[in-house]
C-alpha cells in the first residue's frame, strides 16, 4: 500500500478529511521550503502538494503564477525540488508528498530518470496538470514500476465516460477541481460539489480531493463534509505574498491558517 493510500485509510478510520496544502517549491526563497513543509505538518496537514515551478503555468491563476515566478527567480529546478523532498524525509518519513506541476520539466529530465529520482527522494505521487490520461500510458507504467501514484484532475464538465477512464488510470486519489477556470477563483457552491462527488463515487472507490475556492476555516469545514480531502493553495500563497522577506511571518501566518482550517474541518471550533 502506498503512503498516500495508507494515509487516506487511516483518516477514514478516524472519521477525518485530509488537509492538503499546496506551496510552490522555492517561493519566496530556496531556504524556506523545507522548514515550511514541516510547519504545515505540525499545523495539521496530512499530505503536502509541492509545486514544481514552470515558466508557463497555463492552468494557474495570477497568485500561483506569481509564486512560481518568485521561485524561478531563485533558481529553482526539478532537481532542486527533489533535493528538498529528500531533505524533508530526513525528519519526516510518514507524510505523503505529491509533486504537482507541468509535463515539460519531467519530459526534459526523461520519464525513466524522473521516476527513479522521485522515488529515491521520497516522493509519493505526481500530478501533471497538462498530461491527459489518454496520453499517459508510458508515464503511468513507470510511475507504477516505482510505486508512485499518478493523480489526475476531474472538472465539473468531465463527462461520465472520461471519469471512468481517469479512474482507471489514477491512483492514490482523484483531484476534483470544484470551479471552472484557473486556480484562485472565489465562488464555491458546496451543494454542486456534493452532487458531482456523489456521481463520481458511483464510478470509483478512490478518495476524492477537492480544490479551488477553499480559502478559510469556513469553506474548509463545508467542503470537508462532502470530500475525502481538501486542497488549499492560493490562500496559502497569499500569506507568502504578503511577507516575502519575513520568514517568521510566513511560518506563523500559514501555520495559523492551517490550524484554523484543521479545527474547522474537525469540528473543534464553531464555524462563523
Amino acid at each position: 500500500m502506498s503512503r498516500i493510500s495508507a494515509c487516506f485509510e487511516r483518516l477514514k478510520k478516524e472519521g477525518k478529511t485530509a488537509l492538503i496544502p499546496y506551496i510552490a517549491a522555492g517561493d519566496p526563497n530556496l531556504s524556506v521550503t523545507v522548514p515550511l513543509m514541516h510547519k504545515m505538518v505540525d499545523s495539521g496537514a496530512d499530505l503536502i502538494e509541492l509545486g514544481v515551478p514552470f515558466s508557463d503555468p497555463s492552468a494557474d491563476g495570477p497568485t500561483i503564477q506569481a509564486s512560481m515566478e518568485r521561485a524561478l527567480e531563485q533558481g529553482i529546478s526539478l532537481l532542486k525540488v527533489l533535493d528538498m523532498v529528500k531533505s524533508f524525509r530526513q525528519d519526516n518519513t510518514h507524510t505523503p508528498i505529491i509533486l504537482m506541476g507541468y509535463l515539460n520539466p519531467v519530459e526534459h529530465m526523461g520519464y525513466p530518470v524522473f521516476a527513479e529520482a522521485a522515488a529515491s527522494a521520497g516522493v509519493d505521487g505526481v500530478l501533471t496538470v497538462d498530461l491527459p490520461p489518454e496520453e499517459a500510458d508510458d508515464f503511468i507504467r513507470l510511475m507504477r514500476a516505482h510505486r508512485l501514484d499518478s493523480i489526475f484532475l476531474l472538472a465539473p464538465t468531465t463527462i461520465e465516460e472520461r471519469i471512468h477512464k481517469i479512474a482507471e488510470y489514477g491512483s492514490g486519489f482523484l483531484y476534483y477541481v470544484s470551479l471552472k477556470g484557473v486556480t484562485g477563483s472565489n465562488t464555491l457552491n458546496v451543494k454542486e460539489v456534493e452532487q458531482k462527488l456523489r456521481k463520481i463515487r458511483n464510478i470509483t472507490a478512490l478518495p476524492l480531493g477537492v480544490g479551488f475556492g477553499i480559502k478559510d476555516a469556513d469553506s474548509a469545514a463545508a467542503v470537508a463534509q462532502v470530500a475525502d480531502a481538501i486542497v488549499v493553495g492560493s490562500a496559502i500563497i497569499r500569506k507568502i505574498e504578503a511577507s516575502p522577506d519575513n520568514t517568521a511571518h510566513i511560518m506563523q501566518d500559514i501555520g495559523d491558517l492551517l490550524t484554523e482550517m484543521r479545527a474547522g474541518m474537525d469540528g473543534t471550533i464553531p464555524a462563523t
